[in-house]
């Protein structure tokens, strides 16, 4: 019994350090949420628009489009979109976690899923839909004359959002009750110049408001874990302690609803962060040859995004009661003193946090090719520096007691948080067609397969981002007074099947893990569905 109280301590912390630190580090950026309301154009044609930039929106995708318009011109825009993310969970038959053995998320499968939107300044609202809009706007200015074409846009260039909080009993709870980001550009001043009749080059500087917010149940169903509230049960049955448990290290001094189960929720996360001032630039260039072939190339940098925010950790009965069983013991304390471990967790924990998290940089190229005066094929390659994330830190401005219980696993600094993401850099590919029916009417479509950045091996909930297909359809129609309109919808979609004990950030249940496994021996399989609908009015006035 001696053995296994002080062992508890140790391993309880290494499992609360690790999901703190996972449940903070959110990969939802991760290749597959960029561009997804962006451009109604780009959309349609797979966002492979880099040789062939559309009007204002080239800000983003290659600044030196901008030198094409004369004139001056302005864009609004719209944008509707819906994220879904069904899971489904199935224990493995030989499952034993420390002799439980029946997790009751066992053939369970996640609820609904809606969406939010981050107001800049505000954060979070409490409001949820099952599908959001983001409106967008832009400007730009070319005198008579000048070979100087000056504009701003202000749009979406990341998303991914994905609440489940609708059901308080949802099994994907414990990784991610609510997975929130969002980069909005509000300002991007641009500059582009015609260089001679066939180059452009051009120059961007977006700044954005980040939104980074999660709220998430956390459990740690683990072997040692399990088998301690085994013993618990054989050594007080009704949870209540003994004269000898109190004399020694009272490990059922915390009553009934300290027994540890590892597979009851132990506490809830919530992270909400931001930064409102956030600049990148892009630089870009566009060939143009002959009326039938275009070369363009863009590189968008990247920036060490400074996050700043609060956060709130409840601790649920179970772990504060073990605590105060332990300290209310004869030899607890003194256990408690040599490990570093807190005289007792709060029931709330609150204050102010901070984490530089990168923006990785990327670099696009393209080209067109005007197979006829009626056909036109777009093809573009892309690759994005996700090896940044290799590992986050996160800072509290106060020491963390649930952080405090793992000192001797490495986390010396319980005001501070570290994971490793071990994150990759990919290529991806994107394809358009535009067939032009007539002077006015022009119609698109678009295949973009995109890869994630996330090793098989290490995604989660927080970030369900497989490699997914996306496919569009749109439309272009021009105005006799120059105005145009751009309607696309797109429908992208990935799916990931997880055997158990494959993925040590979701469902291993090796003894001595101390990542957050919260589905350990579970196979977790899914799929994220993302339905996007754009429209964009452009016009020169």
């Amino acid at each position: 019994m001696n053995s296994s109280s002080i062992a508890v301590p140790r391993r309880l912390a290494g499992l609360l350090a690790g999901g703190l630190a996972l449940s903070a580090a959110l990969p939802a950026q991760a290749g597959v949420t960029d561009n997804l309301a962006t451009s109604a154009t780009a959309m349609a044609m797979g966002n492979a628009v880099t040789a062939d930039p559309p009007g204002i929106e080239s800000i983003h995708f290659n600044p030196a489009g901008l030198a094409r318009l004369k004139g001056t011109h302005n864009i609004d825009t719209v944008f509707i979109a819906s994220i879904r993310n069904p899971n489904k969970f199935v224990t493995a038959p030989d499952i034993d976690i420390g002799g439980f053995k029946d997790d009751p998320i066992n053939g369970t499968s996640s609820g609904p899923v809606r969406q939010a939107v981050a107001i800049p300044f505000l954060g979070v609202p409490k409001a949820r839909l099952p599908g959001v809009m983001v409106p967008g706007l832009g400007f730009s200015y070319n005198a008579p004359g000048s070979k100087w074409t000056f504009g701003t846009l202000a749009y979406l260039s990341q998303a991914m959002s994905v609440d489940r909080t609708k059901d308080p009993n949802d099994p994907a709870r414990f990784d991610g009750r609510l997975v929130h980001l969002q980069r909005l550009n509000y300002l991007s001043p641009t500059a582009a110049y015609q260089v001679s009749d066939t180059l452009r080059i051009g120059l961007a500087v977006p700044i954005a408001y980040a939104n980074f917010a999660i709220n998430t149940d956390f459990r740690a169903p683990n072997k040692l874990l399990g088998t301690v509230g085994q013993l618990q049960r054989a050594l007080c049955p009704d949870g209540n302690g003994t004269v000898i448990d109190t004399l020694t290290f009272g490990l059922c001094g915390g009553g009934p609803e300290a027994m540890v189960d590892p597979f009851k929720r132990a506490a809830n996360i919530d992270f909400d962060m931001h930064t409102s001032f956030d600049p990148t630039f892009n630089i870009g260039f566009l060939w143009e040859p002959k009326k039938w072939f275009a070369f363009g190339m863009v590189y968008q940098g990247g920036s060490d995004t400074a996050f700043r925010g609060r956060y709130t950790v409840h601790a649920d009965p179970m772990l504060r009661g073990f605590v105060h069983g332990l300290n209310s013991s004869l030899l607890g304390p003194i256990v408690g003193a040599i490990t570093g471990m807190p005289v007792d967790i709060p029931e709330y924990q609150s204050g102010n946090m901070s984490a530089r998290i990168p923006f990785p940089w990327r670099v696009q190229a393209g080209v067109k090719l005007m197979a006829t005066d009626y056909v036109q094929l777009n093809a573009d390659v892309s690759y994005a520096d996700w090896n940044k994330w290799s590992q986050l830190t996160f800072e509290f401005d106060q020491s963390v007691k649930l952080l405090e219980m793992a000192r001797l696993f490495g986390y010396a600094n319980s005001r501070q948080a570290t994971f490793k993401m071990g994150f990759k850099s990919v290529l991806n590919y994107s394809f358009g067609t535009q067939i032009n029916v007539t002077k006015k009417l022009s119609l698109r479509a678009g295949y973009e397969p995109r890869k994630s950045s996330i090793p098989g091996n290490q995604m989660s909930l927080l970030a369900p981002l497989p490699d997914t297909k996306l496919k569009s359809l749109g439309l272009r129609y021009k105005f006799d007074d120059g105005g145009e309109v751009n309607l696309t919808g797109s429908y992208m979609k990935g799916s990931y099947n997880i055997p158990a004990r494959s993925d040590c950030n979701l469902n291993c249940d090796d003894f001595f893990n101390l990542i957050y496994n919260p589905y350990a021996a579970t196979t977790v399989s899914g799929s994220l569905i993302v339905r996007y609908f754009g429209a964009s009015y452009s016009r020169p006035y």
